[in-house]
């Protein structure tokens, strides 16, 4: 065995030539083997030209063996002669080559190569297939890699919502633009064309756009749009000068409307796990690189979907109910109580101006609160369903005059008759007779006032006072004073509602979320007493009754008064996906209910496969 050093212009590289035991077929052998070790060593240290010296056809075979050894990017070259075959002027040599190539990966297989004898010197006849063979005339060896495909986006029900794709990058080629002014207005009022019928799609601000041009220096990039954006940017702007369109690899949203902001976030967040394994294959290729045949072929491993809790149903149902009042900031987020996917964040552009509301506005919830508080009254004061408790339309509690809606009064009634009527007056005297922190300590029970810090998404859930004071107490009972929660915050509670627990919230698989703050769930019996209190307020008598969607819905009607005016919420859980729905500034919650009742209604029809 004979180990040799190999040196190139770019990197010490270590070949291993090997001379196996041989049994020649003719007594006079030994002259061949030494043209034929000469010229494999040659090979193997990349001194092409000295193993094509050894060849009849010197110029075609340097060429080839160098464009092979390129072509393969190879570490290493080992090569064991495993017999030979001579004749008065004629002699076969055989032997396996085994190609190191870059990561670790190797190419093995046998080839030969034929000697004549001129004037008692061995010549090698020089031919392709020297070096393998199926080699041609004028072709060599390649390492080409099979790109894998960026793995897609999906929603929970299957869904793609990011799939490899192509976009193009716009850019503005500056030497070529005389007043940059006039390029940022024409370039911002395309896409403010556009947008007019396309609400999908992006707006650039003219002011931005043009203070950058002015600072900026060669080609600038604008932004990338999808496709079919950019061909009405072309058609708009009729070929301006200095604008360019160049296409590159993205990943493409198959709905732009689908959630924009959050799968943003998503595809920024998951961008490197996208990635597969790149495959491989040698090729015999010619010398221009058009490949004639596949040596060996490695497929590429595909990195798995990236799941995203979204339901794409549930989403597109939630967005059509929120635009029963696009004029307004309208939201509904869902979750499922079982397993803690965050089906929708769905609202209307007017809440999209003051951010992820549905996330991270807190608001007085209004009677939506009573949820809280009767679990409380059940947990802490033994009361139940059936319990008879008052129910004034007006009533004095150290000094605080709470006032049903309406002034209406029910007298004595069963604690579910006053939940289904939403009897101010009982939950705030319900919360003042708790201690300081009970009624804090049930909230975070059902997830407020608890922290989750879920990858892709900013999350508030809300805040509860200790209550150290009975006024405090008095006004939390009905979700007024200084009780604020997020429609999140109010879709875990009503999540708790359904499960008996608080879920864990998620957005990207695989991703976990951090919870702090929590400390156990409410007690069995109490949610079994809870559920039906909320099962009253869909029923005949309760502030939610005549909804039209299928399915039983056990909830909580609320009204939020602040000084401007009332907001309208609705919360609680049908089957297996638990809302909130928030309206602001929206009046009674009727207006809530309404919304509610479409969003159930439309996501029956679509998943009766309606369009």
């Amino acid at each position: 065995m004979i180990r040799a050093l190999l040196r190139s212009p770019q990197a010490l590289v270590c070949a291993v030539f090997l001379i196996a035991s041989l049994t020649a077929c003719t007594p006079k052998p030994a002259a061949v083997k030494p043209i034929a070790q000469e010229f494999l060593s040659h090979f193997i240290d990349q001194d092409f030209a000295a193993a094509a010296a050894l060849t009849d056809i010197p110029k075609d075979a340097e060429n080839v063996l160098a464009e092979t050894f390129q072509g393969l990017q190879a570490d290493a070259l080992e090569a064991t002669i495993t017999k030979v075959e001579a004749r008065e002027t004629l002699a076969t040599v055989y032997y396996q080559l085994t190609w190191i190539i870059p990561r670790e990966r190797t190419l093995e297989y046998e080839s030969s190569l034929v000697l004549n004898k001129f004037n008692d010197q061995w010549v090698i006849r020089w031919q392709p297939s020297i070096i393998h063979p199926r080699l041609g005339a004028s072709q060599h060896l390649e390492l080409r890699a099979i790109n894998a495909q960026r793995a897609s986006i999906i929603s929970s029900d299957g869904a793609a919502v990011l799939v490899p794709g192509v976009v193009d990058r716009i850019l503005v080629d500056l030497d070529q633009v005389g007043d940059r002014r006039a390029m940022a207005r024409a370039i911002a009022a395309a896409f403010a064309e556009i947008h007019r019928t396309d609400p999908n799609a992006l707006l650039i601000d003219e002011a931005t756009l043009a203070a950058n041009l002015q600072e900026a220096s060669g080609v600038y990039s604008v932004t990338t749009a999808r496709k079919e954006i950019s061909a009405q940017i072309k058609a708009i702007l009729g070929g301006k000068p200095g604008i360019i369109f160049h296409e590159e690899a993205a990943m493409v949203s198959t709905d732009p409307g689908f959630a924009p902001e959050i799968v943003s976030r998503v595809a920024h967040l998951v961008n490197d796990r996208l990635d597969g394994v790149n495959g491989w294959r040698i090729v015999v290729v010619t010398h221009d690189g058009a490949v004639i045949d596949t040596i060996e072929h490695h497929e590429p491993d595909t990195a798995p979907a990236i799941e995203i809790s979204l339901d794409h149903l549930v989403q597109r149902a939630a967005e059509e109910a929120v635009a029963m009042r696009s004029e307004q900031q309208a939201i509904i987020l869902a979750l499922r109580p079982t397993t803690g996917e965050i089906l929708a964040v769905a609202q209307t552009k007017e809440a999209d101006k003051q951010g992820a509301l549905g996330l991270t506005g807190l608001f007085p919830p209004g009677s939506t609160f009573k949820i809280i508080t009767a679990a409380a009254g059940i947990e802490q004061g033994g009361l139940h369903p059936d319990t008879v408790v008052p129910c004034p339309g007006s009533m004095n509690i150290y000094g605080r005059i709470v006032n049903n809606y309406n002034g209406f009064s029910l007298g004595n009634v069963p604690l579910e008759t006053a939940f289904a009527r939403s009897c101010n007056t009982t939950f705030a005297q319900i919360s003042t007779d708790l201690h300081a922190g009970e009624l804090q300590a049930v909230a975070k029970e059902f997830g407020l006032g608890v922290d989750y810090e879920i990858p892709g998404l900013a999350t508030v859930t809300g805040s509860v006072p200790t209550g150290e004071k009975p006024l405090e107490r008095t006004e939390s009972g009905y979700g007024q004073g200084e009780v604020l929660v997020s429609p999140f915050g109010l879709a875990l509670a009503s999540s708790t509602a359904a499960t008996g627990k608080t879920p864990l919230p998620w957005l990207i698989s695989g991703f976990d979320t951090k919870v702090t703050g929590k400390k156990k769930d409410p007690d069995p019996a109490t949610i079994e007493q809870l559920r039906a209190l909320m099962g009253a307020v869909t029923e005949p008598g309760g502030t939610a009754a005549g909804m039209r969607a299928g399915g039983k819905i056990f909830a909580k009607t609320g009204e939020a008064e602040i000084n401007s005016g009332s907001h309208s919420w609705f919360t609680g859980y049908r089957d297996d996906i638990a809302f909130a729905t928030l309206i602001v500034l929206g009046g009674g919650s009727e207006s809530a209910v309404a919304m509610t009742d479409r969003f159930f209604s439309r996501l029956d029809e679509l998943r009766e496969g309606g369009q």
